[in-house]
């Protein structure tokens, strides 16, 4: 039987390396403790923030101090949560860690609105008393940019200490579908069981056996109808609290307010969306090469996953997977592609599947740790390319916290989504290159296309289908499940117009944990699309462009997202980038259709 193994029969050298934040458990609650009790210091300075430019440096410097030990305390936490959701110890862990991080949130809440009570011209006589506090200038411009949204102390305190609160449609949707749901056991055609999971349903949806696609498929989608009203419910209060929190800080809508946030456009979403809908048939052309290749009448829903080949990819181990990715970011310069390498032998990742285990991938760390990497490695072409994804934005984060201080280390997800394309695109000509076998140079090409298809399709979609939920709760309507499967259903059918939409994928939108991130989906579009054009400028230019490139994630969050990407020579307030990466896509169509003899 194949089965998921417990995280104890897994080799340590496969597990990230949480000792190199807190040496036990012991040393955790240690630290908890402590910087429990700091945040009465900065509590002591309430209503002193712009007594003089001497008492705002001495909080500033304070509160990071403080705040640099609570992302520790929360990020070991979420960590050992991660590694098996089942554990009741660690779950109450990351509780305690969550509270902590809301009391800290909630006790320097006064810090930005007294601070907002300056006029620039003020803030600028602070700076010349006081040249230490120029470091913070971009910050001190940021809090002032938002002074319109910003309410009273004594507001913000408030809604601080309900973001704990705030955050439990996330919770209860994380723990459903990671700890308590149980997936069917399937035959494969090999004769062997199989134990559908979270980690390993798209694994099997791309098995060659098309009857064994569809038996996962049932029994996956069955599986979620059976809690739809829990989660219908989850999401729906999710979405409210968006639109709760919008209109607390005086936003019109919960997108306006989510973009607002790290001062994107809402024209970005638009030019996204529209350009995305104008340009379906490269997507309607995909879905039809893959009726043809599969040789079937229609594209059924469990055909979707399926590679052009009609066959399983190759094997490619994460030993593999690690050669290959350490060669292809070379073009991002010698630095870059050691410290990969390095991280990839020092226990950033977390590689392997086990029970418990949180679905999916990340990146993750803080300002005073080493990156680290959840992976559900499956030993295919996609893990590697999510390994290098993630990878991605690892050597974002070093890169910024090597160039920033504290307060500009950390990135909008904007720009992070960037990071994290650029070398899948960068492994994906590196194999097309350098691979001489074609039956492996063929799965590459498809693997790059379903990313395509994947994230500056799908993830448009589910913007789509995001600010609609939003736009419903706004203005007064009822997201139930049958409202939301609606919902999705037309959206699915218009995206992929050539196949066979039925009723079970309406169900889709329940197994999307990132619909509990607030406008978070599009930036995995715009991401790739700015990812594109960057390759292909390092590609032609060279040196010059990479490290234009290597600039822009040095820049961190000292600069506003829009022009830390001017930096890497793309302007994504333009749907120049999302045109041009349609079109590469559409050129890689191409490419695929004539090395497999299709029209």
């Amino acid at each position: 039987m194949s089965s998921v193994p417990e995280r104890s029969d897994i080799d340590t050298e496969y597990k990230w390396d949480l000792a190199s934040i807190y040496a036990s458990d012991d040393d955790w609650e240690e630290a908890f403790e402590d910087v429990q009790s700091r945040l009465s210091d900065i509590a002591a300075y309430e209503g002193r923030v712009t007594e003089d430019a001497e008492t705002l440096f001495e909080l500033l410097r304070l509160e990071e101090a403080v705040m640099r030990e609570v992302s520790k305390v929360a990020n070991y936490a979420s960590l050992r949560s991660a590694e098996d959701t089942r554990n009741q110890e660690y779950q109450a862990l990351q509780a305690k860690a969550e509270s902590l991080a809301s009391e800290a949130q909630s006790t320097a809440s006064f810090v930005e609105p007294e601070l907002q009570e300056l006029s620039e011209e003020e803030v600028a006589s602070f700076v010349e008393a006081e040249p230490e506090l120029a470091e913070y200038e971009h910050y001190f411009d940021d809090v002032l940019r938002m002074k319109p949204h910003t309410r009273s102390a004594e507001v913000e305190e408030l809604l601080a200490e309900l973001s704990e609160v705030a955050g439990a449609p996330s919770d209860i949707y994380g723990m459903l579908s990671n700890a308590d749901m149980t997936f069917p056991t399937v035959e494969n055609p090999e004769g062997e069981s199989v134990e559908i999971s979270q980690g390993n349903f798209t694994k099997l949806q791309k098995h060659p056996n098309r009857e064994f696609r569809r038996e996962v498929y049932e029994q996956f989608y069955d599986e979620w109808g059976d809690v739809r009203n829990t989660v219908g419910t989850a999401l729906k209060n999710s979405v409210k609290k968006d639109v709760k929190y919008a209109n607390a800080r005086n936003y019109d809508t919960a997108r306006e307010a989510a973009l607002d946030g790290p001062n994107v456009p809402v024209d970005v979403y638009d030019n996204l969306v529209e350009t995305v809908r104008d340009n379906l048939d490269y997507l309607h052309r995909h879905t039809e090469l893959k009726r043809e290749a599969l040789g079937v009448e229609e594209v059924e829903m469990w055909d979707l996953y399926m590679s052009l080949t009609g066959e399983e990819g190759p094997e490619v181990t994460y030993e593999e997977a690690k050669e290959y990715i350490v060669d292809a970011v070379a073009p991002l310069g010698e630095e870059y592609q050691a410290q990969v390498e390095a991280g990839l032998e020092d226990r950033w990742v977390d590689v392997y599947e086990n029970r418990g285990k949180r679905s999916g991938a990340f990146s993750s760390g803080t300002y005073d740790t080493q990156p680290f990497i959840l992976m559900n490695y499956q030993d295919d072409i996609a893990s590697m390319f999510t390994l290098a994804h993630e990878l991605g934005h690892s050597l974002h984060s070093e890169l910024a916290k090597d160039e920033q201080p504290w307060q500009y280390a950390d990135y909008t997800i904007f720009v992070a989504e960037v990071a994290s394309t650029v070398n899948e695109t960068l492994l994906t000509q590196y194999l097309l290159e350098n691979v001489e076998d074609d039956e492996f140079r063929t799965h590459v090409l498809d693997e790059y296309l379903e990313r395509f298809r994947s994230t500056l399709y799908r993830q448009t979609m589910f913007a789509d289908f995001e600010h609609q939920m939003h736009t419903i709760s706004e203005d007064g309507g009822a997201l139930t499940p049958d409202r939301l499967d609606a919902l999705y259903g037309d959206l699915k059918q218009e995206f992929y117009a050539p196949a066979n939409v039925d009723d079970r994928i309406a169900r889709e939108w329940m197994r999307i944990p990132h619909f509990y991130y607030n406008y978070y989906v599009y930036q995995y579009s715009t991401g790739i699309s700015a990812a594109v054009a960057i390759v292909e400028r390092i590609l032609n230019e060279g040196e010059d462009a990479a490290a234009d490139y290597r600039d822009a994630l040095a820049l961190g969050g000292s600069e506003y997202p829009i022009d830390v990407l001017e930096t890497a020579g793309v302007d994504m307030s333009s749907p120049e980038p999302i045109e041009s990466a349609l079109s590469v896509y559409g050129e890689y169509l191409d490419e695929v259709a004539a090395l497999l003899d299709l029209e």
